[in-house]
């Protein structure tokens, strides 16, 4: 088994909470691509991490976070400026982010940062999120996914308020649509193919996605469970049944269950073997959920078998 080099923001979520009749704000380490790095890791995967961090208390804290978590930091750089924040309220379980610093620290790895050899040798490669709507990432992520080898995997991971107008969405869906072209899999939630599509249904959104040119895409539909989908066929696959208290980095403990399932038996030959591949993904996904906090909630193998046991 090889390793997986994943790029895109780390930061600090600040989520909403109550604690004696007051509202106050939970600190969290966050991010979707750290996210999917910690829960591959924790279900037995290699993982080098490839982004900037503030030159900060916090940076400090997500550095150490990283190291102790068992994920590669070699690739790691760190800038000169305070680390992002996310505030993050609730519908529910489900998260919604406003995002503080300017400029953000999750945006600043340059392509000079990226080394091409650790990116050649791995066996996926992964990036996606909002740190591609920013410069010099997106030149940094563009140079990294253009280095033959890896399966390459992608995550849109829309934020609606980072989009202020139809201008954006466009500009946006240009963007993503480049990565999709030669991604071997597209992961993206329901919510992000509504936001990128004027309302598209899963199979509308999958569809447009492997006519870009991507090889395999999985839809998360939340509590539904997920579309996937290939050239060779499609199938929408039930959710686990949970008691969700957080929703914060589901969508990106199914991607990380994915990488991790791409680095232990490499692509799929069918639609049967994505379907394999992403019921262990909601499995993982469905454990998230019962937990409070994005990246401290991914489970390891052990915790999936002592709560889903026959069921993986």
């Amino acid at each position: 088994m090889g390793y997986a080099v994943v790029l895109g923001e780390a930061l600090v979520d600040l989520l909403e909470t109550g604690h004696d009749g007051e509202l106050i704000y939970r600190q969290a380490i966050g991010g979707a691509p750290l996210n999917v790095a910690v829960g591959a890791t924790r279900l037995g995967g290699d993982v080098r991490y490839l982004g900037s961090l503030g030159n900060d208390t916090l940076g400090d804290r997500i550095a150490a976070f990283l190291r102790q978590t068992g994920i590669g930091t070699g690739a790691l750089t760190r800038v000169g400026v305070p680390t992002t924040l996310a505030v993050t309220t609730f519908e529910g379980a489900e998260p919604t982010f406003q995002f503080y610093g300017e400029p953000p620290s999750y945006a600043l790895l340059r392509p000079e940062d990226v080394d091409e050899a650790l990116v050649a040798d791995a066996d996926v490669v992964y990036t996606g999120s909002i740190c591609l709507m920013r410069e010099p990432f997106r030149s940094a992520a563009r140079k990294a996914w253009a280095v033959p080898g890896p399966v390459r995997v992608f995550d849109p991971n829309v934020r609606p308020r980072l989009l202020p107008d139809a201008a954006a969405v466009t500009a946006l869906r240009d963007l993503v649509e480049e990565f999709f072209a030669t991604a071997d899999l597209v992961k993206l939630s329901s919510a992000d193919a509504e936001v990128l599509w004027d309302g598209a249904a899963p199979a509308t959104a999958a569809e447009r996605i492997l006519g870009a040119g991507a090889r395999a895409v999985v839809v998360t539909c939340g509590s539904k469970g997920a579309y996937v989908a290939t050239g060779a066929g499609s199938a929408m696959l039930p959710a686990p049944s949970v008691a969700a208290v957080d929703a914060t980095g589901a969508g990106d403990s199914v991607m990380a269950a994915l990488v991790r399932r791409l680095l232990a038996d490499g692509l799929p030959a069918d639609i049967e073997g994505w379907q394999r591949y992403v019921r262990f993904a909601l499995a993982v996904a469905g454990l998230v959920c019962e937990r409070p906090g994005g990246a401290v909630a991914m489970p390891t193998n052990e915790e999936l078998t002592t709560r889903w046991g026959a069921l993986l």
